[in-house]
């Protein structure tokens, strides 16, 4: 009897765990890219023709079971480039077909999402923390009768130290406040986002927004809490093959740093490396995209852009920054190749003044372009 008894409880769990699993929907995916790039400011790559490299390999998951969701992305760099990193990881709940919830390591709402640019490189936005960033806390987005509000309260940036007084680490996708060689050393914490756009247009689909953030800088020297702020006003429009994105943003930072560090610059980490930047610019940004369908062979199509931005820095003393992307995006079934001619002047990944080009930046400094591809397959 007590097999029988047995046998039967673990037949009725059985099926019930199979009609659980009917009702929960799990996808895997992932890419792997690699890139090929070549710089004007680096005789040694010129003189062998550029490099052409390991890029990144991710796993994606996204699980639905009724009104439970999950999504996450874990990136592999290489390690000069910040090595493993989760992306994204947030638990979801939808309340109805118009609102979510979003706990974990969420994308910050925050001007254009999911991107605010067409070319690999992101927008100079990107570059200051305010493009496809991702922080620690929760989310709330509610999309009904052409409207869309975002309210998020994050409680930090990445964190996987833990410690008591440990930096921010670089390992990390997006760029947030951290330390530079043991100086400038703050940390975001306590932020405050909402965001509200309104969609409208038949023939020519576009959208109109406004964003704002507030948060908190705790320097891990002084122990002290300063805060940091940001607003912009943005704009899509898609018209046939058409695309526009235009943003304008102005951030500020007021940290309390230790004696000796100056208040107009902070320290911003990711990829496995920092460097400094203005702690008050304005940010404009416009790219425009033309697509054309295409049936050569696996290509379906191909996407023209071009992405300009200008950061103006409010200290006078301070070179300002250009960057401009001219490429094409090639879809070819599961591959996505960017082919871009990146431009910058005062841009640490364009050029050969990393640590200070987003703050006081190089007088007179030169134009300088990187050749770029990159090739993606993914699944």
């Amino acid at each position: 009897m007590k097999k029988l008894l047995l046998v039967s409880v673990l037949s009725i769990l059985m099926i019930f765990s199979g009609k659980a699993q009917e009702k929960t929907q799990v996808k895997v995916g992932g890419a792997l890219r690699y890139n090929y790039n070549l710089s004007s400011w680096k005789d040694g790559q010129k003189a062998r023709g550029g490099d052409f490299g390991f890029d990144v390999f991710r796993i994606n998951a996204n699980v639905q079971h009724e009104d439970i969701s999950l999504n996450a992305e874990y990136r592999f760099y290489s390690q000069g480039f910040g090595g493993g990193m989760l992306k994204q990881g947030w638990l979801g709940y939808d309340f109805d077909e118009y609102s979510n919830l979003q706990v974990g390591l969420t994308q910050v709402p925050f001007g254009l999402t999911t991107y605010n640019s067409n070319s690999w490189f992101f927008s100079i936005n990107y570059y200051v923390g305010l493009e496809d960033d991702h922080d620690m806390g929760v989310k709330y987005s509610y999309t009904k009768n052409n409207w869309e509000l975002n309210l998020a309260y994050f409680k930090n940036a990445e964190e996987v130290g833990f410690g008591n007084n440990s930096d921010a680490t670089p390992s990390r996708y997006s760029y947030d406040v951290g330390s530079s060689g043991g100086t400038y050393r703050n940390k975001e914490v306590n932020q405050f986002n909402a965001k509200l756009a309104y969609n409208f247009g038949d023939a020519a689909t576009q959208q109109i927004g406004a964003s704002g953030e507030f948060g908190g800088l705790y320097n891990l020297d002084t122990e002290e809490t300063g805060n940091h702020y940001a607003f912009a006003g943005h704009y899509k429009m898609n018209y046939n093959n058409f695309g526009v994105k235009a943003e304008a943003a102005y951030y500020k930072y007021n940290p309390m740093q230790a004696a000796g560090e100056n208040s107009n610059v902070v320290a911003m980490v990711a990829y496995g490396a920092s460097y400094m930047v203005a702690s008050e610019a304005t940010n404009y940004t416009l790219g425009v995209s033309y697509t054309i369908p295409v049936e050569w062979k696996a290509i379906s199509s191909l996407m023209f852009y071009d992405d300009f931005g200008f950061m103006d820095k409010a200290d006078a003393s301070f070179e300002d920054t250009y960057m401009n992307v001219l490429g094409v995006l090639v879809s070819a079934g599961n591959v996505y190749t960017y082919i871009d001619y990146a431009m910058g002047k005062d841009q640490p990944w364009l050029g050969s003044n990393w640590g200070t080009a987003l703050a006081a930046g190089t007088p007179d400094a030169d134009w300088e372009a990187r050749f770029n591809i990159n090739i993606g397959y993914y699944f």
